[in-house]
């Protein structure tokens, strides 16, 4: 290996990087906690703020000492970003199994980028040009006009189903653990960690598989303004009989997986 990659290896493996890592967990946690905050108030009838990362980030942007706050979480996600982007290039040497070491790198790489989507719209908000440009559907719209971009959104919104059931998944096996320390899963403490890492996972995964669903009914009625982001699946559960208290439901999940996130900053395992 090179003297460079050497030295990314170490950085890696650092305590710094574990703290690092904590900041970017808290930030990610925020931003959770105020998408369910947002979901509940549109639960309740206030449409006003967007119940998504961006409009979550908006949201924060308003309040006293907002603009700071948000580009902290930026530096938090690309901290992130950074965090996954050396474990898909060093990461996971104890794992003997060739094709679940690439799924583990392959995996980080994909959080990555979830990372810095999220890095970049904290970055555009704090900058305000978050009201600019287009939204979810006029991306859908793009990828519509490409040669077979019906079945590209369709495999788009595959995908993304897959990751919401990914995430339910892992919520209900409690397979989160593994990222909380010994302590951080003992007494009542790691109960209350482990409550919330299953409300939490079950919930937004949820959310996402919604989100897909509206990018595969996008595909099969060819109209990109059927597809949608966090906000538009929300709305879409909102729609539903007892449509408030599933989204009340979905929003206290996201919230739970929100302190799930300043839990696994306080006991990290990685």
């Amino acid at each position: 290996m090179s003297a460079a990659g050497d030295t990314a290896e170490s950085v890696h493996d650092s305590t710094w990087m574990d703290r690092a890592i904590r900041a970017g967990l808290v930030a990610y946690g925020v931003v959770h906690l105020l998408v369910a905050w947002l979901a509940i108030q549109l639960a309740f009838g206030d449409k006003e703020e967007q119940a998504s990362n961006t409009g979550a980030m908006q949201y924060l942007a308003q309040q006293p000492m907002g603009e700071i706050l948000v580009w902290m979480i930026a530096v938090g996600m690309f901290l992130l970003v950074l965090w996954r982007l050396l474990e898909f290039a060093f990461g996971f040497p104890e794992e003997t199994d060739d094709k679940k070491r690439w799924r583990k790198r392959a995996t980080s790489l994909f959080k990555a980028v979830i990372y810095g989507a999220l890095g970049y719209s904290a970055v555009r908000v704090a900058t305000g040009d978050a009201s600019q440009g287009g939204g979810t559907d006029s991306t859908t719209a793009k990828l519509m006009d490409l040669p077979g971009g019906q079945l590209i959104v369709g495999a788009v919104g595959l995908a993304i189903i897959a990751y919401g059931i990914s995430l339910v998944v892992r919520g209900w096996t409690e397979k989160f653990r593994e990222h909380l320390d010994a302590q951080g899963q003992s007494g009542q403490d790691g109960s209350a960690y482990v409550m919330l890492g299953k409300v939490g996972y079950i919930a937004k995964g949820i959310a996402i598989a919604i989100i897909g669903g509206l990018f595969g009914y996008a595909a099969i009625t060819h109209d990109p303004k059927k597809s949608g982001g966090l906000d538009q699946a929300l709305k879409t559960v909102l729609e539903q009989p007892f449509g408030p208290v599933l989204l009340t439901a979905i929003g206290l999940g996201i919230g739970a997986y929100g302190l799930f996130c300043f839990a696994r900053a306080k006991h990290l395992s990685r």
